[in-house]
């Protein structure tokens, strides 16, 4: 008789345990990275770990002996030899105590990266005239920074903005945009997001603490995309601009199968090593037969500010290069600045105030407007 580890053995043994209130982990899909390692060496133990995801935090205190129980029915399998079990939860804090808090505790939880369900055809969320994409192909470009002062500058050129920040591993526009707290879902089912500098803002990182990692696998990040992209009351929007995660991964090639994306702006610094990694995206979007509107090149230039010399730190001209090669448009070349930074991190964007840095941004922005692009 075949005794090996399987996942369904493992989830047969967590059937096995009943919720107070009715149902199994299983039936009530709480399991979340179920994962099966080794099995095959010498002493045929397998290493079992999973995630137990609680509807809420509230809920999530209370369930430490369910966990291990959970363990501990794993653990009993033939052919186990480790158990891990981590619970979490992703669904709003506990209502205050208080006048209100019975009905906020009645309204149905939301959960943020559970699987994504099935569609019935791209997302294309009520209300949305246009979906960009903003991608790299490397971190550390100063893709977000782009993201969040692109769409401040498209706001002030009179355009209805939304910016999703779907860099879910290192979510960073609550910081640059200036906002805090969560975002309401009166339903449990539609999630209301948030304003700052004349753009509606939603981002993974509202919904976490700030120094909680997301560990989660690609289908979890799929899920959380696509409820962000379909479950949010965008309104009425000229333009949803999207701050991808950098690379070529699950989240973009999710936005771009899945979703009615209009094109992509792909941001890069001058040096090759940059160059390198900004043509992998560049492919990525050809392969994924996605149009790439044309190239930003982040941090072309430094402008000292005791002589006024202009000093090209990260080479000279190399996204222009490309974008010439590859007959694409280069948008705008975007100067490395102290302003620049000092702006993103105090929450209110460069491209929100007056001087060259924010003048840059706005060009980019009229260009996009005027090609019919934003």
């Amino acid at each position: 008789m075949d005794m090996s580890v399987t996942q369904k053995r493992v989830e047969e043994a967590l059937e096995r345990l009943a919720l107070p209130d009715g149902g199994t982990l299983i039936s009530r899909d709480m399991i979340r990275a179920l994962t099966l390692e080794g099995g095959t060496a010498a002493d045929g133990q397998t290493k079992v770990s999973f995630v137990i995801e609680a509807p809420s935090p509230a809920i999530a205190q209370h369930m430490e002996p369910l966990r291990r129980a959970a363990q501990a029915a794993v653990s009993a399998l033939d052919g186990v030899g480790s158990v891990s079990v981590a619970l979490t939860a992703h669904g709003p804090a506990a209502a205050p105590v208080g006048a209100g808090a019975a009905t906020a505790a009645a309204a149905p939880s939301l959960k943020i990266g559970g699987h994504p369900k099935p569609q019935a055809g791209p997302i294309k969320p009520k209300g949305v005239s246009r979906i960009l994409a903003v991608a790299s192909g490397k971190g550390g470009v100063g893709k977000s920074t782009v993201s969040a002062n692109l769409a401040v500058a498209l706001a002030r050129q009179g355009r209805r903005v939304g910016l999703l920040d779907a860099d879910i591993y290192g979510p960073s526009q609550p910081r640059m945009m200036g906002v805090s707290g969560s975002p309401n879902s009166p339903d449990g089912t539609v999630i209301e997001p948030l304003k700052a500098h004349g753009v509606t803002l939603m981002s993974i990182g509202l919904m976490v603490p700030e120094d909680k990692a997301v560990v989660w696998r690609g289908p979890m990040l799929m899920g959380a995309l696509q409820q962000m992209l379909g479950q949010v009351n965008w309104g009425e929007l000229d333009v949803l601009i999207v701050d991808l995660p950098p690379g070529t991964g699950d989240v973009q090639l999710t936005l771009c199968t899945k979703s009615e994306l209009s094109g992509a702006i792909v941001v890069s610094t001058p040096q090759d090593v940059a160059l390198i990694d900004a043509r992998k995206a560049l492919d990525m979007f050809r392969t994924l037969k996605t149009p790439v509107l044309g190239l930003i090149e982040n941090m072309s230039f430094f402008t000292c500010p005791d002589c006024g010399g202009e000093h090209h730190i990260f080479g000279h001209g190399g996204v222009a290069s490309e974008a010439k090669a590859l007959g694409l448009p280069l948008l705008g070349a975007l100067p490395i600045d102290l302003e620049t930074r000092l702006a993103g991190d105090a929450g209110t964007p460069v491209a929100a105030g007056e001087g060259a840095v924010s003048e840059a941004y706005a060009q980019i922005a009229k260009g996009l407007v005027a090609g019919g692009m934003a």
